[in-house]
């Protein structure tokens, strides 16, 4: 996925925020909580987001897939897409939308309210 669709899908979701930190990555937040990351370098690209415990258990191992360095090592449950075969771009898009109702999921009543995700 390039860095164009990524953020034009991220873009896409609701109530969402982008910042660019970290050394360049592309970070996406619904409610001011962190939902997906992109780092592109001339090697590739990084696509990193949360995940239920049951598809961290099944994407850790795929290959062009990882427990997401910093965040899986400290029992969080993000997987990082970072080389081919990876994930293809349709099944990667299913998994940020995920992230993204995950972590809106997590946002407390009032908040998701606020931002008109009461219904996620």
């Amino acid at each position: 996925m390039t860095r164009d669709k990524f953020n034009a899908f991220c873009r896409a979701l609701p109530a969402t925020t982008h910042v660019v930190q970290w050394g360049g990555s592309h970070v996406w937040k619904v409610g001011g909580k962190v939902f997906a990351i992109g780092g592109w370098t001339d090697d590739g690209a990084g696509i990193t987001f949360k995940v239920s415990h049951i598809a961290f258990e099944l994407l850790k191992d795929q290959p062009g897939l990882r427990p997401a360095p910093y965040l899986a090592s400290r029992g969080l449950k993000w997987i990082q897409h970072f080389a081919k075969p990876g994930l293809p771009d349709a099944e990667l898009r299913d998994y940020i939308r995920q992230s993204h109702a995950i972590v809106a999921q997590g946002l407390s009543g009032k908040t998701r309210i606020a931002l008109g995700l009461d219904g996620l």
